[in-house]
């Protein structure tokens, strides 16, 4: 892998609250100081079965998650992407926000997938920004993005998206801000990372740590994503560019199937740390389970008062849909 830096995301010591954090995919990204634009990056991903009936992408045999591994590039780039299908199923991968050909589309279509125990490699290019006529300019690629199957059960990949084949990209512009934490949230029918509480992520990070969401949408239902005691900048990074930035200031954003966004917040900034939720504010669909929880713990990492409590309180809870829940497209995604 080219100049390829890969950070496992931190899994912080939950063992001192006893609470049982779900597996989180790695990262990888490349160190934008050090290499030039318009460099290729390779990397290898194995999609592979995992227990329960679902499936995921990893970097390495047997490191295969849900969400599968956050992939990074800067704008001008090419990521090329050889996937190795170790599965009895045909998959593919297909990305959001970058160009490619027929060929790397990652669709049946173009006959564009994996068979069972094929590899196969796909390129994804990526362009900054340039000149149009009118004193305008077209957008580059830069953007919070995501991958998924297209070929599992459907032509669709409907069967591999509902399964767990699916991850977070990110396309940067070279001066963008780098984050010290970043977790993936996809909402999928009536989860999150395909689990539904009190079994959700936890996610971690101390005192004033920079963190970034990558927020993604699947399935068949309408969601919003709400953080609590955190907002962000509605725009491409989710920070205010200038002081005459007009981007509005949110909390709550709509995240319904294929759209995806990310943010960038201080842990804890203005709140302080504790233990904050995420959820989608679909009431019933928050009620049914859609909610987890960001922790922000001390600047040296020991547990604020009060969020050790509040943890086990969010796993005692009931989490039961209305009777109403069944009028938005019914049901639990898998």
């Amino acid at each position: 892998m080219d100049d390829a830096v890969l950070s496992r995301r931190s899994l912080f010591a939950a063992g001192a609250v006893g609470l049982a954090v779900p597996a989180i995919g790695a990262a990888v990204s490349w160190n934008a100081g050090a290499a030039h634009a318009g460099a290729t990056r390779k990397v290898t991903i194995y999609a592979e079965a995992l227990p329960g009936g679902l499936f995921g992408y990893g970097l390495a045999p047997g490191q295969a998650t849900v969400p599968g591994p956050l992939l990074e590039i800067y704008e001008g780039d090419t990521l090329e992407i050889t996937l190795v299908n170790t599965t009895n199923q045909r998959l593919s991968i297909h990305a959001h926000g970058v160009d490619y050909s027929t060929s790397s589309d990652g669709s049946p279509l173009h006959a564009s997938y994996n068979n069972p125990g094929e590899t196969r490699t796909y390129v994804w290019r990526s362009r900054e920004m340039f000149a149009a006529a009118g004193r305008r300019f077209m957008p580059g690629s830069a953007g919070y993005w995501h991958y998924h199957d297209h070929a599992m059960g459907t032509d669709h990949g409907t069967g591999g998206v509902a399964k767990g084949l699916y991850g977070g990209l990110i396309v940067r512009r070279r001066g963008d801000i780098l984050p010290d934490r970043q977790f993936t949230v996809v909402f999928h029918d009536m989860t999150i990372n395909n689990r539904m509480a009190p079994n959700t992520p936890i996610f971690e990070a101390n005192l004033g740590e920079r963190v970034e969401w990558v927020a993604i949408g699947h399935g068949n239902l309408f969601h919003t994503f709400h953080l609590h005691a955190h907002r962000w900048a509605d725009n491409r990074t989710g920070m205010l560019e200038s002081i005459s930035d007009p981007s509005p200031t949110i909390d709550n954003k709509d995240l319904n199937p294929g759209s995806s966004f990310g943010f960038q917040v201080l842990a804890g900034e203005g709140v302080g740390p504790g233990a904050w939720m995420y959820h989608c504010h679909v009431q019933n669909h928050s009620d049914g389970g859609m909610s987890g929880i960001f922790l922000v713990r001390n600047a040296d990492g020991s547990m604020p008062p009060g969020a050790e409590e509040a943890i086990h309180r969010f796993q005692g809870h009931t989490h039961t849909t209305t009777s109403q829940s069944h009028d938005d497209h019914g049901g639990h995604g898998a």
